[in-house]
């Protein structure tokens, strides 16, 4: 299966860089509504079968335009939403406290599934949820799925679970709104990552372009 992990369009907590997780959370931006809008033709060349959103309004008010070009519902499922924040709920990410949260979620990636966020889940419970959404997409049977997702979610996931994506590299890049990380693999044979955000994806440690190492993405 190809799987398609889009982040959600521009919302208002974006803009103020805010922990936000819980459901049903902000809508989109004026800009984040142009996001959803473009997805479709930035899409475009790809026959997805299937569009995934969380049960956070914003990602399935990102998916809704690319799901209607394709003459689909969206399929809403919890286990891709947001990592759940919980102490950590709307403090500014890069505050020292905040930085907490991206901490965690890396560290789930690197193997630690027992820690805890404060307050919230754990790794095995994030990883177990969304690797359930994934495998009821691929037991689908459809060649190419989208899933409207959420940036720490997306970049824990897929350093966690995907070949040529490490921790290192997940951590150096943020994903912008509407950013998409294309893999392909499955649930019994495995991940390989290749592309981040339209970028080819090398072999973890090769170099590559670097970014802020700890944002909050939501």
């Amino acid at each position: 299966m190809r799987l398609l992990l889009v982040r959600h369009g521009q919302t208002p907590t974006n803009l103020a860089y805010l922990l936000d997780t819980t459901v049903p959370g902000p809508g989109l931006t004026e800009l984040g509504e142009r996001q959803a809008a473009a997805l479709p033709a930035a899409l475009a060349d790809e026959d997805i079968e299937a569009v995934y959103a969380s049960t956070l309004v914003r990602t399935q008010l990102t998916a809704e335009p690319l799901a209607a070009a394709r003459g689909l519902e969206v399929i809403v499922r919890d286990g891709i939403r947001e990592l759940t924040a919980g102490e950590l709920e709307m403090l500014p990410g890069d505050s020292e406290r905040g930085q907490e949260y991206m901490r965690t979620a890396f560290a789930w990636a690197a193997g630690d599934t027992t820690l805890r966020m404060p307050g919230g889940e754990s790794g095995e419970e994030a990883l177990a949820r969304y690797d359930a959404v994934v495998a009821e997409a691929a037991d689908s049977g459809a060649g190419t799925v989208a899933m409207v997702s959420h940036g720490a979610a997306i970049r824990m996931w897929t350093a966690a679970r995907a070949a040529g994506v490490d921790v290192p590299f997940a951590a150096a890049r943020p994903l912008e709104n509407t950013g998409v990380v294309i893999l392909e693999g499955s649930p019994s044979d495995g991940w390989k990552a290749l592309s981040w955000a339209g970028a080819t994806v090398v072999p973890a440690g090769e170099g590559g372009p670097t970014g802020r190492p700890l944002d909050a993405t939501e």
